[in-house]
């Protein structure tokens, strides 16, 4: 699935809720389906800072794409991770650089949100953008 088709397919989820109590339950069952975080990613070298939970983050390049992994001790958190690695992990460095984050926008999540869960998104968006030129 294309970039664009994946990003597409979330705002269509999200849409089909009217309530923000199932949108956010729909967050959180987003994050309990996200793989672990490999273990030797969990230390403080992989912990972003920025974010008031405690989220590790890892990245690795294979056959020329990025893999993210990321893992977070809150809820939400872990949620809205899972939604940006839905968009991101897998793809070249070209297609993430060129992908701005306006999805979140789209699906209400950058309104519903609090100031310090919005500074870790932005941190955990500033995370995979790095690595993606650190690749470029």
């Amino acid at each position: 699935m294309s970039i664009t088709e994946e990003i597409q397919e979330l705002v269509d989820e999200f849409s089909y809720f009217d309530d923000w109590a199932d949108r956010y339950q729909h967050l959180i069952d987003q994050g309990r389906h996200l793989p672990a975080i490999r273990e030797d990613w969990q230390d403080e070298a992989h912990q972003l800072k920025g974010c008031q939970s405690v989220v590790y983050f890892g990245s690795e390049e294979q056959d020329g794409k990025l893999y993210f992994s990321a893992s977070s001790d809150a809820a939400i958190v872990q949620g809205l991770i899972a939604l940006l690695l839905r968009v991101y992990s897998g793809r070249t460095a070209d297609e993430i650089l060129a992908t701005e984050p306006d999805f979140l926008a789209e699906i209400g999540l950058d309104s519903h949100l609090s100031p310090t869960r919005k500074t870790g998104l932005a941190s955990m968006v500033s995370a995979i953008k790095q690595a993606a030129s650190h690749v470029k």
